[in-house]
């Protein structure tokens, strides 16, 4: 009997190690991070972690949510590239990939799905800012490292890697107040509803223009970061409103431009993002007045974001939200085989790569990709 009683106490002990190792919470720790020049800091407010270390290879599992343009499909083949890599490789039992569209429940309940399974680590391009709060926590107290990307998530409980994204709108914005010295009207083509990129990079052309002093008229249309439906909703406003005195757009670029050209629209300041396309146009049509400032962050910070969750299941110190530098290039100094590419698709991103981590893909390597889940 007492030795059940003993054996009980013991089991009971046990459980609950494993249960306070599973749950636990980083250590919020001085820094510096372990690769500074790759994990920098988002401000000099950011806390800097250090999780429990877990021997590896491990399981780790990209959660994507919307996958109908470039950039998205770019981003996994961008992910499996750089799962496939042998010093990657060699740390990775187990790489997964699954998109589940516009739908944030569905998303969501992939990212549940991977926690059951017992994945160390996920991945997230999340649909919305504000709606995984359950999941995190879920995700917490099964000591799962959950790090997004892209499109972050409103909370302290997960790592976060991205570019400031609102600081795009500006530079965006800024580059019209320039180049249209007495205001007008700009054509803003948006990206996907709800997510926070798009909300912080509207944001940040809306507070610019309003500070100039300019008086500005903004023609909001939806492009989904895609070029067709870019390039269907640019050709719709151009029908209804005949003229813009300027163009800032947050993908779909391309498409954009050649909705331009297609209704014999005049060329004019635009801010834009990286696309391979869009910077053949900007540099064939400088002259003609198309004065591009093209900006972003290519693909590849997803493999950032796999290379922090990596790192921080190995126990190394990384901060709660890395920020990534940005790709830019503005007229009139686009270089062909530098900002862009001639042979290659109008659809690749360039300044896909980031050399701090150690991070640069040739085109052919990503394209190389299955596009797929899997």
């Amino acid at each position: 009997m007492f030795r059940s009683i003993v054996s009980g106490i013991l089991a009971a002990g046990t459980l609950a190690l494993m249960c306070s190792v599973a749950s636990a919470d980083p250590e919020v720790v001085s820094g510096p991070a372990a690769e500074p020049e790759c994990f920098a800091p988002w401000s000099a407010d950011t806390k800097f972690f250090k999780f429990p270390k877990k021997d590896g290879p491990y399981r780790i599992a990209l959660a994507n949510g919307y996958i109908a343009n470039t950039w998205r499909i770019q981003m996994i083949q961008t992910a499996k590239a750089y799962a496939a890599q042998p010093d990657v490789a060699a740390k990775l039992k187990e790489f997964k990939v699954v998109s589940t569209g516009e739908d944030v429940p569905a998303q969501i309940s992939a990212i549940n799905n991977f926690i059951d399974s017992g994945y160390d680590a996920i991945v997230v391009n999340a649909q919305n800012p504000t709606a995984f709060g359950p999941v995190i926590k879920r995700a917490k107290e099964a000591g799962v490292i959950l790090v997004a990307f892209d499109n972050i998530l409103d909370t302290q409980d997960a790592i976060n890697v991205n570019v400031d994204q609102k600081g795009l709108g500006i530079l965006w914005a800024n580059w019209l107040v320039s180049h249209v010295p007495n205001g007008g009207k700009i054509l803003e083509v948006r990206g996907v509803p709800g997510t926070s990129v798009d909300t912080d990079r509207h944001n940040g052309i809306h507070e610019t223009l309003d500070a100039s002093g300019k008086k500005w008229e903004v023609v909001e249309v939806l492009g989904k970061w895609d070029d067709p439906t870019a390039q269907k909703a640019t050709a719709d406003a151009i029908a209804v409103h005949k003229a813009f005195d300027g163009i800032t757009a947050q993908g779909g670029d391309t498409g954009v431009v050649q909705a331009m050209i297609d209704a014999g629209h005049k060329f004019v300041p635009f801010g834009g993002e990286t696309e391979n396309g869009f910077r053949k146009f900007c540099s064939k049509h400088a002259a003609d007045g198309l004065k591009c400032s093209s900006a972003g962050t290519g693909p590849a910070q997803v493999a950032v974001a796999i290379k922090t969750a990596i790192a921080a299941l190995e126990g190394q110190v990384v901060p709660q939200s890395v920020k990534l530098p940005l790709a830019i290039v503005e007229d009139p100094n686009f270089k062909e085989g530098q900002d862009f590419y001639p042979d290659q698709s109008d659809n690749f991103f360039v300044g896909n790569s980031f050399p701090t981590c150690g991070i640069n893909f040739s085109a052919q390597e990503i394209m190389g990709q299955t596009k797929e889940d899997l």
